[in-house]
């Protein structure tokens, strides 16, 4: 039977990249995979006002995980909804299709859309929405590479996004994530560390990410998925807290930082000839 000339003939059977991938060896002095303590968080970069045409954005990169945030609003609420004194806050969570190991799809899914619900109920209790009644800020989140702790990761960038828009606050909110696997807890856990369980069959095994309010020192979130007793649930709840202080001032220093950005220089000059020959001040 004649073949198909116009088809790139092909091997009959193939396999993903990731098959040949060697595995990473586990170090025996009680250091991570990555050369971190079990205690130690990845290098974290951040920075605000990265979408020109969105309201407030932000940027953040947590060792490979890398997550972008775009706010737009306050607009005002459509018609046809329900009438409310209070601002309404949305939040949408996706996945780029090349984030992670396989490929995502396009459309939401309910995995993405339960990460939308938590960053939303993470992000609520530090926004004044009485601030702006009958208006509506939108919040749009994009994982654009997976490598553990992206939900931390995106309550963060969301957090700093909507400080950049100008959207009064009580307090950002911090983001911070911990694995337990048997007697080890790993801070900032990696994509490897998050699966670590399903090779070890340990007994005692779960993932907790914590959203914290860092100056008024309160939790708007926490979500815990596994299988962990009480007291070490309780521990992992207040490593978390600390991973989330330690963040804070990579958020303060981030938002210093845009802030002077979008101010004039001071050093100019306070007067300009305009086209028709006026002077224009600058303040």
């Amino acid at each position: 039977m004649p073949g198909d000339s116009r088809r790139v003939p092909g091997p009959q059977e193939s396999r993903s990249p990731h098959f040949y991938r060697k595995p990473e060896a586990h170090k025996n002095d009680g250091r991570r995979q990555d050369g971190r303590g079990p205690q130690d968080v990845r290098p974290v970069y951040l920075h605000a006002g990265v979408v020109s045409q969105a309201t407030g954005s932000a940027y953040i990169e947590m060792g490979q995980t890398k997550v972008i945030a775009a706010v737009y609003g306050p607009r005002e609420i459509a018609q046809r909804e329900e009438f409310t004194m209070k601002g309404r806050l949305t939040c949408e969570v996706k996945f780029a299709t090349f984030s992670c190991t396989k490929r995502r799809q396009h459309i939401q899914d309910s995995h993405e859309k339960d990460w939308s619900l938590i960053v939303l109920q993470a992000l609520e209790p530090a926004v004044c929405l009485d601030r702006f009644p009958k208006s509506q800020v939108d919040v749009y989140i994009t994982v654009l590479q997976n490598d553990g702790s992206a939900l931390a990761a995106a309550i963060t960038c969301a957090s700093v996004g909507l400080a950049d828009a100008g959207v009064m606050m009580y307090d950002v909110v911090a983001g911070c994530s911990m694995r337990q696997c048997g007697d080890d807890q790993y801070l900032d856990p990696s994509v490897s560390e998050e699966f670590q369980h399903e090779e070890q069959g340990t007994a005692e095994h779960g993932m907790v990410t914590v959203g914290l309010l860092p100056s008024l020192n309160q939790v708007s979130a926490l979500v815990l998925d596994g299988h962990l007793q009480q007291q070490t649930a309780v521990q992992a709840v207040k490593t978390c807290i600390s991973g989330c202080h330690g963040l804070y001032p990579v958020i303060k220093d981030c938002l210093v930082t845009s802030t002077q950005r979008n101010i004039p220089t001071t050093g100019r000059q306070t007067g300009q000839a305009n086209a028709n020959g006026r002077t224009l001040s600058v303040t």
